[in-house]
């Protein structure tokens, strides 16, 4: 048989034309199969709520079953390097949260970099409000840094974890306010609720929705929200800079990001349908309900917030010499 170099040629660019269509038609054909939302974090959170909402309103969109599976721990670095790894498909993808901005600072070097992932859209944010005693003597935010400036040791402040957003909140807080101040982590928000009852911590930051049943009851009292604007979830709370603290703007946030060389195609299409989600009033309700907020962005947007908020941390964390455990 007389194989010609043209012949050979010809054979190799149709094999390459051909994988390159099935490729295409794989990409169109997204979702063919069931689709995996990594949360971070365990069950019942804030983060794994949220994302089963998005996880069903996809569904209903796609026609496709969307899996929510919790990898928690390590500060959501077990997810975060779980997608890292995973094959770029477009079927497994990771509803990120705030840590992953701080990791690398707090910890140093891990076992995935930035580069391994890339964004596909922003999801959802969660304010992060002053909460104190409603017994206590200071009743307004202006009180608290009062008394903080009157003890020796200043201000003691409840987090759910050295590193967590309420922490580095806290530090930015102590920073602006020109008050000393002490991080008491505690494993959860409910731990720190109890000694913040207890007279025990001065304050604490946290998401409204876990500490509402103390305020409703008149037990805890709401001194600010560390918000750019304030927040739909609890109107009647001033930020924190409209009380004199500029630079205390803090929250947790979630959204989702994919390994790196997931397909375009895929990406965007993600992208859509999450930034159409979250635009519906019915889901915005949902998420208010929860103590949650919808920030539906684009890939572009949301990788710009993810460096802002790195850069933003890492100086915080750097300044107040602070360290992962």
């Amino acid at each position: 048989m007389n194989v010609t170099r043209r012949t050979v040629l010809g054979t190799i660019a149709a094999g390459l034309a051909a994988g390159s269509g099935f490729r295409a038609h794989a990409q169109s054909d997204w979702p063919s199969r069931v689709v995996r939302l990594i949360s971070p974090y365990g069950a019942g959170g804030a983060n794994d709520i949220s994302l089963r909402i998005l996880a069903d309103q996809l569904e209903r969109r796609l026609g496709q079953k969307f899996i929510v599976e919790n990898k928690a721990g390590a500060g959501t670095r077990i997810a975060n390097e779980s997608v890292a790894r995973a094959a770029p498909d477009g079927y497994t993808f990771l509803y990120v949260a705030a840590p992953y901005a701080t990791a690398e600072a707090l910890y140093g070097k891990l076992n995935y970099e930035r580069k391994d992932l890339q964004p596909v859209a922003m999801a959802v944010s969660a304010p992060i409000f002053l909460i104190v005693n409603a017994d206590a003597p200071f009743k307004t935010l202006k009180e608290l840094i009062a008394h903080g400036k009157a003890q020796p040791d200043g201000l003691t402040f409840g987090s759910p974890g050295a590193g967590s957003q309420p922490h580095l909140a806290a530090e930015l807080l102590f920073r602006d306010a020109g008050v000393k101040g002490l991080n008491v982590p505690f494993r959860g928000d409910n731990m720190a609720y109890t000694e913040l009852l207890a007279g025990r911590i001065d304050a604490t930051l946290t998401a409204i929705s876990t500490a509402l049943p103390h305020i409703q009851t008149g037990k805890l009292r709401v001194l600010g929200v560390a918000s750019a604007a304030r927040s739909p979830i609890y109107p009647e709370a001033l930020t924190l800079r409209e009380q004199g603290l500029q630079n205390v703007v803090a929250a947790g946030w979630y959204g989702f990001l994919a390994p790196a060389a997931t397909p375009g195609t895929i990406v965007n299409r993600l992208q859509d349908e999450v930034v159409r989600i979250l635009a519906d009033p019915e889901v915005k309700q949902k998420l208010l309900v929860q103590g949650l907020e919808a920030r539906g962005g684009t890939a572009a947007e949301f990788g710009k917030f993810v460096d802002d908020e790195t850069r933003k941390w890492t100086e915080v964390i750097r300044a107040a010499g602070l360290k992962g455990e």
